[in-house]
């Protein structure tokens, strides 16, 4: 590059660098008068414009970037230069002495395009900066080193037939990786290659537009366009890149539908069924999808009368079916204008024609031998019920509708399953019956008539034939007897009666009501005829009482106003009941148990009541006695007296608490007592008995006589009591044998039953096991006279 010196500045130049190092400028400015005026400016530091590197460097050599320079700088080596930042070092390199930088490598702009560095200048005898550290950029200079690309081909498309020319088909755009702000290097440019006459693009934006008219898709199809993008503006040496666009023309109903041939012949027999089809047309469209939908009808009415044709869907033919019967015998030819159109028509055709094509068709009708034919669809007779067997019913007729009017023949269907009321005369088609009808088991009876040819029994005609049994009157009305009538206590009119009659109404239409011969079985009721076929059931008594008579029996006469008239007999049940009050519904309420016993409805809940009560106080009672405390057993080693109480009856008012009397009046029972326990017994002797004492001694110190008083033993006890000194004062006052003062009662005491005169051997009670020791105990003694009981019970008294 050129260098320009100027003062106190250094300037180096390249096409693509830019330097400018400074430490101080000075303006010299020439004035009017010739002198020259000095500007002195700050001293300013580094200065940078971009450095600019070629892409894509082919060559040995590095690639020279720009140089970096001070004005520090003597050139006496004393500068060192430092360059750090982006690619520093591996991609740019600095000669520390002289500023020069290269690019040691071929660069992409499209990878990277630009680098930013610092560049510092340092003092090497001080090692200290000579200038601030500055930043730079270095840009990475474009070269068209990339071809346009079309990033999704290829394409496909579709456009109408028929189109204008010029319609829009489609839009292509190709990117150029180059850089568009340099050069024309991503300038772009499209052409056709492939595709004309039909179609063309524009060079700039890419459209594809349609470039011939009346394109037409039964001629051809598909079409295949190349598109080319070159850069450089289209320039020799541009890259260029292309892709292929696939061109469908797509239908629109430019066509009308055509029948191959203008006339059509079909063979169609006369024993067709109606609604079933008898031949095919179809019309062709060169179109497809919906523009190839066709409609077809028929236009002349003695056709359309006869027949009808629909599309099918699937093969797009017409179907021409039957509509009504055909009759060799009225009619052997039919003709059929047929016209065929299509549905969906394109406005902006219609100048090419009409779309409609219509043919003829010749229908033939050929002969058959027919089955007879019933002069009715379907027959309805009558007959009244219970007529004799062979009564006629009707009769039905067929024909044989061909000319050679062949005789016809009768049957009737058969069914297993079902029994046979009637026949059929084979002849002349009359209908009798064969068993009794009744109308009230069916009053309908449906049958099939068969009719066939004498001279081919296999062509066959059905008739239904339905028979309506008409009512006589042989029913007598009947009243339903099956619930009982309610007759509430308090009154009057009981019930209001109807009658039912199996017969028809025009029959039975009204009942009458009557008791039999007039006379009323019972007193008590009353009957009257409402004259509306109902009846009221009227008591003459103001009340009745259950109690009394529950169940009453009333006969009753009913007539009905038939021919002839036809009367039953029917008695009704009559039951009293206590009807609740304040309803209208009559119920009878626990009948069957408060009958008997007389009770209401309050009384049957208080008893329930109480009986609950009852049992609840019962359940308490097992309860306490079950968590009654038992007395404390006295151990062994407790010294105290040992007091034993019994649940027996006390001995009067006045007793404070139970004991066994008997115990303390028979002597010998009191071996089982253990009278004191704080007192060791001094000796110990066998009881005095006629009887052995079983082993068992009392623990007493004093020797009983069997003959001794009560009196003196509760005395001797007392007084042993009262002289023992060694213990606490456990005894007690008891009073026994005491009825008490003032009782208007006697005695009720087992005392004097004690010494009462008795023959009765009780020592055989010994033999009777353990089970009976006490007894034997109680009643084994001597029994006392009566004197002497009368002393003892004196004594006890006083006692």
């Amino acid at each position: 590059g050129k260098k320009k010196m100027c003062p106190h500045y250094l300037l180096c130049f390249r096409p693509e660098i830019l330097c400018v190092s400074h430490n101080a400028t000075h303006n010299h400015n020439q004035t009017k008068d010739g002198e020259t005026e000095i500007h002195h400016r700050p001293k300013r530091g580094w200065i940078w414009n971009q450095f600019f590197v070629l892409e894509e460097h082919i060559g040995p050599d590095a690639q020279y970037v720009g140089k970096l320079h001070s004005n520090s700088d003597k050139g006496d080596g004393s500068v060192r230069y430092i360059l750090s930042g982006e690619g520093a070092g591996s991609i740019f390199i600095i000669n520390e002495v002289t500023g020069d930088i290269h690019a040691t490598k071929s660069l992409d702009r499209e990878k990277k395009s630009h680098y930013v560095l610092h560049a510092q200048a340092i003092n090497l005898n001080t090692n200290k900066p000579l200038e601030p550290e500055s930043e730079f950029i270095i840009k990475v200079q474009d070269i068209n080193d990339n071809a346009p690309k079309f990033p999704e081909g290829p394409f496909v498309t579709s456009v109408p037939e028929m189109s204008e020319v010029g319609t829009s088909v489609f839009q292509v755009t190709a990117t150029d990786a180059d850089d568009p702000t340099y050069g024309n290097s991503a300038r772009v440019v499209y052409s056709i290659l492939h595709g004309q006459p039909y179609f063309s693009v524009d060079p700039k934006s890419g459209i594809i537009r349609t470039a011939l008219a009346d394109m037409d898709r039964e001629a051809r199809e598909h079409y295949s366009v190349v598109i080319q993008a070159k850069d450089m503006a289209g320039q020799v040496g541009g890259l260029s890149g292309s892709t292929t666009v696939n061109i469908t023309l797509t239908d629109v109903n430019d066509n009308p539908p055509k029948f191959p041939q203008k006339n059509y012949q079909v063979f169609v027999p006369e024993s067709a069924q109606v609604g079933k089809p008898v031949g095919k047309m179809k019309a062709s469209d060169e179109d497809i999808g919906i523009n190839a939908e066709i409609k077809y009808s028929i236009l002349n009415p003695e056709g359309a009368g006869m027949f009808s044709i629909s599309t099918d869907k699937d093969t797009r033919e017409g179907v021409i079916t039957l509509r009504k019967p055909l009759n060799y015998e009225k009619k052997k030819h039919y003709s059929l204008h047929i016209a065929a159109e299509n549905t969906h028509l394109d406005p902006h055709l219609t100048y090419l024609g009409s779309f409609k094509d219509d043919a003829t068709l010749k229908i033939t009708v050929g002969d058959v031998d027919e089955p007879p034919i019933f002069s009715m669809d379907y027959y309805i007779m009558e007959v009244y019920e219970n007529t004799r067997v062979g009564t006629e019913v009707g009769a039905v007729t067929a024909r044989d509708p061909d000319s050679k009017n062949s005789p016809v023949r009768y049957f009737i269907e058969q069914r297993e399953d079902k029994a046979v009321y009637f026949d059929i005369e084979s002849i002349s088609g009359v209908i009798r019956t064969t068993q009794l009808l009744d109308r009230e088991d069916t009053p309908w009876h449906n049958i099939t008539v068969m009719a066939t040819e004498e001279d081919n029994p296999s062509l066959q005609s059905h008739v239904p034939v339905t028979v309506q049994v008409l009512d006589v009157n042989d029913n007598p009305p009947m009243i339903n007897t099956e619930d009982e009538i309610i007759i509430c206590e308090s009154t009057r009119v009981i019930q209001t009666i109807t009658a039912v009659d199996k017969d028809d109404f025009a029959n039975g239409k009204g009942f009458s009501f009557s008791f039999p011969g007039g006379i009323p079985a019972n007193p008590n009721f009353t009957i009257k005829d409402n004259e509306d076929s109902t009846a009221s059931i009227i008591a003459r008594r103001r009340r009745f009482h259950r109690l009394t008579q529950e169940l009453y029996e009333l006969p009753v006469v009913v007539w009905d106003d038939g021919e002839p008239v036809l009367s039953s007999t029917s008695t009704l049940m009559l039951r009293v009941c206590s009807c609740q009050r304040g309803t209208r519904l009559k119920i009878c309420q626990g009948e069957a148990f408060l009958s008997s016993a007389g009770l209401s409805t309050g009384a049957l809940i208080a008893i329930l009541l109480c009986v609950l009560i009852l049992l609840a106080i019962v359940i308490l009672f097992i309860t306490l006695r079950r968590s009654k405390k038992e007395p404390l057993i006295i151990s062994e080693e407790d010294i105290r007296e040992n007091v034993v109480t019994y649940d027996d009856e006390g001995g009067g008012e006045e007793d404070t608490e139970a004991f066994d009397i008997i115990a303390l009046r028979n002597p010998a029972a009191a071996e089982e007592l253990k009278f004191r326990r704080d007192v060791r017994p001094e000796c110990i002797r066998p009881w005095s008995s006629r009887r052995p004492a079983r082993g068992r001694h009392s623990p007493s110190s004093l020797d009983i006589d069997e003959e001794m008083d009560i009196g003196e033993f509760i005395k001797q006890r007392v007084t042993e009591a009262d002289q023992d000194t060694s213990v606490p004062p456990y005894d007690s006052l008891q009073t026994y044998a005491y009825e008490g003062q003032g009782s208007p009662a006697g005695s009720i005491s087992s005392l004097g039953s004690a010494g009462a005169h008795s023959e009765v051997d009780y020592n055989s009670l010994d033999d009777w096991g353990p089970k009976f020791e006490k007894i034997a105990e109680l009643y084994g003694e001597e029994v006392e006279t009566a004197s002497e009981s009368t002393e003892k019970a004196e004594s006890e008294k006083q006692t």
